[in-house]
């Protein structure tokens, strides 16, 4: 089986968007390799989940803020299934802080997460692309990527960096059979919405800016993602789809 199926990394595949693309991919026949930096017992479920589709699914925790972690993540795929033929770099840490505020460390482990995992894990898997001649790279901005916000300046930093690379990656190995792209999402609703004011109000602001007026689902954003790494996919290349319901601001 491991060598008919091709092979998708998705980290940060617990809950919420992870665990829909995780699912959706495993769906459609891929063996998923589930990565998560705390929950086990979630990676553990999605797995399961993913199994009743038919195909094998393996979790392996780790921190993608290490360079090292990310090697050693990644080799653990690799020694499995032979090759990770879809990376899917969703993970992130999104916190709210003044800038004036922020301490360095705060500031390098949010750019180390949210843009230089991207960078690490696909080092580490365009070696096994490359030997295939075929491989999809989905990276994760967000409306970051597309807008500055006040009190999250290194979120704004490492997402601008996120697309900045999927556009330099896939020029790069565009030729070889591989495209590299990025989802942007709007407002999407978690698995498990916190209850507290002021986060209510916050998601009722957000939704106020788009026009469909309503957050997106999971599964929703996992289709886009699903698309990208299909056969109908290959032509799509270098971009940054927004799935945000025509939000603007």
């Amino acid at each position: 089986m491991t060598q008919q199926r091709r092979t998708a990394l998705i980290t940060g595949a617990g809950r919420n968007i992870g665990r829909a693309v995780a699912l959706g991919l495993a769906e459609d026949g891929f063996n998923v390799v589930l990565n998560g930096s705390s929950d086990r017992v979630a990676c553990d479920g999605v797995a399961e989940a993913a199994r009743s589709f038919g195909v094998e699914a393996m979790v392996v925790m780790g921190d993608v803020g290490s360079a090292a972690e990310c090697a050693r993540i990644a080799g653990e795929a690799i020694r499995r299934f032979g090759a990770v033929d879809v990376l899917v770099n969703n993970a992130a840490l999104r916190p709210a802080k003044p800038f004036l505020e922020m301490a360095e460390d705060e500031w390098r482990r949010v750019i180390a997460v949210d843009m230089d995992a991207a960078v690490w894990l696909s080092r580490a898997c365009l070696p096994g692309m490359l030997a295939r001649g075929w491989g999809r790279i989905v990276n994760f901005t967000g409306m970051n990527a597309m807008h500055g916000y006040a009190g999250r300046a290194p979120v704004s930093v490492a997402k601008h960096g996120v697309w900045g690379l999927t556009k330099a990656l896939g020029k790069e190995f565009g030729l070889k059979g591989i495209t590299v792209n990025a989802i942007s999402p709007g407002p999407i609703a978690a698995d498990e919405q916190r209850t507290e004011a002021a986060d209510i109000a916050y998601r009722a602001s957000a939704v106020a800016k788009v026009p469909v007026g309503r957050e997106g689902t999971p599964a929703e954003v996992a289709a886009v993602a699903r698309m990208l790494v299909s056969d109908g996919g290959a032509y799509v290349n270098g971009q940054m789809l927004q799935v945000n319901g025509g939000a603007q601001t």
